[in-house]
């Protein structure tokens, strides 16, 4: 017999509140001896293929205030465009780029760092999706994690076919989800909230 389920209740979503640094990334605090190292540390290991890069970026209020508590996961493929997943059908992905990381704000600058491989582009039901990395955010005042995606401003062809960013009404807010080139292999990517340059934010 089936259990009727139509009495249970969502939980209400709640922020991130003031621990979720001590649970998700403790030796980042400071609070070294829960875990060798944090999980999600890296998103690449030691001979990982194609061409490294680092993205530095914060992620400002709708005042303008940066949020010094926030923290970041993300999710991409290799350089190829092959995820690490069991289900991936096109080949077998660089074992040594992990897909998914996890990092914190700087408590004192607000600037956060990944440090990665540029990810290849991905096949879409309408076309390649251009090259991007999938961000979800957190931070005080967050009641609902945020979806968003880093795309690259050197990948002009493939965001220009990219059929995700075709989707974008708006075409001047395609800029707030590309990253800037700020050197050889540094990009520089702000995450705005709220507010004049917001970040395109994906419902997903």
């Amino acid at each position: 017999m089936v259990q009727k389920l139509d009495n249970l209740m969502e939980s209400p979503s709640q922020t991130a509140g003031p621990y979720v640094h001590i649970g998700c990334t403790p030796n980042f605090l400071g609070n070294a001896g829960i875990y060798p190292v944090d999980l999600g540390a890296s998103a690449i290991r030691e001979g990982a293929k194609g061409e490294i890069i680092t993205i530095t970026g914060h992620v400002r209020d709708g005042s303008g205030m940066i949020m010094r508590d926030a923290m970041i996961e993300s999710w991409q493929p290799d350089a190829e465009g092959l995820f690490p997943s069991a289900n991936e059908t096109r080949g077998k992905a660089d074992p040594n780029v992990l897909g998914w990381c996890r990092f914190a704000a700087d408590f004192d600058s607000g600037d956060w760092t990944l440090r990665t491989v540029k990810p290849g582009p991905v096949p879409h039901i309408q076309g390649m999706m251009a090259p991007h990395i999938s961000l979800w955010i957190v931070a005080r005042g967050i009641n609902i994690g945020l979806q968003t995606r880093i795309y690259f401003e050197d990948e002009a062809e493939a965001n220009a076919r990219c059929p995700i960013l075709n989707r974008i009404e708006h075409r001047a807010r395609v800029n707030t989800l590309l990253a800037k080139k700020t050197g050889d292999g540094t990009y520089r990517f702000d995450i705005v909230l709220q507010g004049e340059d917001e970040t395109v934010f994906f419902d997903l």
